[in-house]
């Protein structure tokens, strides 16, 4: 799960800071089709835009209001599928490699490379220093800081240089298939980690506040 992020973007001259699909930067994207379209539990219509990455033939919907006098507002309000991000919850060190994993997903090899050190980084913030990132998921298991279900997942996966399966050296590049497993992975560590007892935290706060 990751943070969205809609930076100003408008209707003429839309340009993604990567495409969401492949992960481009700066990819050429043109319009394909455009649509007004309205509701009946929602004032007004909305215009929604699609355009197509040159890259890998993707598509990126835009929705743009339409104001009470009709026009079309240049502000992009929504864009689909949203760019990922890693969520600043994750420690900046392994945030950082995370987030090159996710750049990098159309290189398979460099993304499998820093989801492997985002995973490095995360177990090193929780003084998991020595050893294989392997070996430090095993021992973070036995200290019942993992599931075992995620210990699991963690030697079925390609993170860069730390390979442990004997078939990698017949097949030493990474697929585009083994880099998405690798980042996803590693967005799921860093979820179970540092998100989700940092959202915890926060609701333990409210609470205290509210009360």
């Amino acid at each position: 799960m990751t943070t969205p992020v809609l930076p100003h973007r408008t209707l003429v001259g839309f340009q993604p800071r990567r495409c969401p699909h492949c992960g481009v930067a700066s990819p050429a994207v043109s319009k394909v089709w455009q649509q007004s379209l309205g509701g009946t539990n929602r004032r007004g219509n909305r215009v929604w835009t699609a355009f197509h990455c040159a890259s890998c033939g993707g598509v990126i919907l835009t929705v743009n209001p339409i104001d009470s006098r009709g026009n079309i507002g240049q502000e992009i309000e929504s864009v689909f599928p949203q760019e990922k991000v890693a969520h600043e919850d994750i420690p900046p060190v392994a945030r950082k490699y995370l987030q090159q994993a996710i750049d990098t997903i159309f290189a398979p090899d460099a993304s499998a490379v820093m989801a492997g050190s985002a995973v490095d980084a995360m177990l090193k913030e929780l003084n998991y220093t020595e050893g294989s990132v392997y070996s430090r998921v095993e021992q973070a298991w036995k200290d019942h800081k993992l599931t075992e279900g995620m210990k699991n997942w963690a030697h079925e996966v390609r993170l860069g240089a730390n390979r442990p399966r004997h078939a990698d050296s017949e097949n030493p590049h990474v697929s585009p298939q083994e880099a998405r497993q690798a980042v996803e992975f590693a967005e799921a560590l860093g979820q179970f980690l540092f998100v989700l007892s940092a959202k915890v935290d926060r609701g333990i706060a409210a609470a205290k506040s509210a009360s």
